[in-house]
This record gives C-alpha cells, structure tokens and sequence, in this order.
C-alpha cells in the first residue's frame, strides 16, 4: 500500500514484554491498513510470539536488536553503550528516515534521552516535553510536562503552551483550547519562582488561550485543555491520578460487596460504572509523545496492555497526517 505510515515498536520494551508488544502490534495492523510495523529486539524471541497470531506478513518487519535497556540501567550510560539495544536501533530508524514513529513502553529515561540526543530537537525548541492526555470530566487534557524537565525555565514552559495548544487542536480537535499553568492558588502573584516568571509570558503570548493558574483539585474538573508545568509537579500530578483512581476503585469494589442489598445494586449499576471507570483508570490515554523531535517518539507506560500498545500505534497516524512536527516548526520555531 502507497503512503504507509511506519511505526517502530520496541519490541523488548515493558513489564511483560515481548508478549503485550508483539500482541499489541498485530492488534493495531487489524485496526487501520495505513500503518506498517517495525519490531525491533531479539528476533527469535520476536517470532515465537509472532507464531502465534494471524497476520499479513507483508506489514510486520523484524530489525534485530540483541540488548535491551533495564528500567534501573543510568540512561545516558545505557544509551551510549548499548548501541544494539531495541530502544536505540529504533530511534536510529526515525533519525534515519526509515521509520516515521517509534513507540516503547520501555525505559522512561533511555526513551528521553533517546528522544533528545539521537532522534533530536527540532531548530528552535530549547525542550522536548512529555505530554499524555489524562482523563477530565470533559474528556482529556494534555499534561504537559510530567517527567522529561524537572529544571525547566520559563522559557520552556511558554513553549511547552504553544505545542501543547497545537497537539489539542490538530489531535483532539480543540479549536482554541483554554491553557493554564499548574499553581497553588488561582490569584497571579501566587506560587514559586519558575511559576511567577512564567505567568507574565504566558500572558503576553498571542498564539494561545492562557486563562491563568490552575490548582490541581480543578484538573479533573476539565476545567483546562492544556496543563502546563515542570516535570518534577507534572509527575506527581499524574502518579497521583494513578493511585487515586485504583484506590477509589478498589474501596467502590469494597462498598458493592458489602450487604446482601449493595451486590443487588451491583449488579444493576456494573454496566455504568465499568465504563466509568475504564476511563479513569488509564491515567495516560495511550501513550505520551515526546514533542518538539524531529521525529514522532511516543512513551507507553511499563505496564501497558497489548490494548495499550495498539492504541499507542495508532494515535501515530493522525500525529502524522495532521504534520504536527511541521506545524511546530511553522508557528514556534525559525527553522
């Protein structure tokens, strides 16, 4: 098929890999025929899971990569060592233009350093942040960032805004999306030094709708479309989320199972709230792309499903079409 989108998987990357990745492959390539994959990591391993499924064979190529990078592994170390590692042989393939997405639900640290120093920045971008779409009330917002610039400037921030407004127009379909930056209080002189810096630029910036702080209790509300902050506040917010909802879940569980009277209940109300549920349950919707790269470079969570995978790959396409890479470089940078 003419203008296949490639994804590279890491194949290896993940707590049950190459299991949940490999499923999470095939899945995708029944889902839309305008993607091809890429499966980087140990082939052997690769195509005993491969055996397993239906598939066209035509679409599924294997790069073989014999390392793989360990979740407690120094990432700049392990990425400068392990050159034949699936994280790095990956990201070669985008670098190189072989590929035009990379997906791992591998290490967290290689997959920034990576991202940075071999896919690269694209001219003008003094950061590349992390951003995943989390659950609201109104749907999703883009955290942005939540765990590649814990040191982040001013700067950054402002620009880490502009890239989040253009991901929420062109990607969720938001025509002005409201932006606003994480704080401890609502009025403008409050929070820290980076915050106080931040707010005024923020303010004075003409390509996004900044509707001022935003406190984290209002965060599931909806109540912006665009969270921004530094990654070290961007983190805790999301770990929170994800303990939040499986405590809330676990203790909703409890309270249904109770009395006799509540299982009865349970059981007219599972429907709604399963689908409830479901949708807080994944803090991240998918996986979380790492913006301002001259590539597409996507972060899954270790732990994700092969439906977390298949979604991971499939947020790839409209990424893409919609020339996110190149809007950025038009409406942020002068390259």
């Amino acid at each position: 098929m003419k203008d296949q989108i490639k994804i590279v998987v890491d194949a290896m990357g993940g707590d049950d890999a190459p299991d949940v990745t490999v499923r999470g492959a095939v899945e995708a390539l029944k889902v839309s025929e305008k993607i091809s994959i890429i499966l980087t990591g140990r082939t052997e391993d690769i195509q005993r899971e491969l055996a397993k499924y239906t598939y066209d064979e035509s679409r599924i190529q294997i790069v073989h990569a014999e390392d793989v990078i360990g979740f407690n592994e120094p990432p700049v170390m392990a990425v400068r060592k392990k050159k034949d590692s699936s994280i790095v042989v990956g990201m070669n393939l985008v670098k190189r233009g072989e590929a035009d997405a990379f997906v791992s639900a591998g290490s967290t640290g290689a997959i920034l350093v990576g991202g940075q120093f071999i896919v690269g920045r694209i001219k003008g971008i003094e950061r590349a942040p992390l951003a995943p779409l989390i659950p609201t009330a109104n749907g999703a917002s883009l955290l942005i960032d939540c765990g590649a610039n814990v040191d982040a400037r001013a700067s950054h921030l402002v620009q880490f805004a502009q890239m989040g407004s253009i991901y929420m127009k062109h990607i969720v379909g938001i025509e002005n999306p409201k932006v606003a930056i994480v704080n401890i209080g609502a009025e403008e002189e409050k929070g820290n030094m980076l915050v106080k810096e931040t707010y005024p630029l923020l303010k004075e910036c003409t390509d996004i709708n900044f509707i001022g702080s935003i406190e984290a209790r209002d965060i599931p509300n909806g109540n912006a479309d665009v969270i921004v902050c530094e990654a070290f506040v961007g983190n805790v917010i999301l770990k929170l989320y994800e303990g939040l909802a499986s405590t809330l879940l676990k203790e909703v569980k409890k309270g249904l199972m109770a009395t006799l009277r509540s299982k009865i209940g349970a059981l007219l109300i599972k429907p709604a709230l399963k689908a409830t549920m479901k949708n807080f349950m994944g803090a991240e919707q998918g996986g979380a792309p790492l913006l301002g790269l001259k590539g597409l470079v996507v972060k899954a969570h270790g732990s994700s499903t092969s439906d977390d995978i298949k979604q991971a790959i499939i947020q790839c396409i409209q990424f893409n079409e919609e020339e996110i890479n190149q809007k950025i470089r038009e409406n942020i940078t002068t390259e």
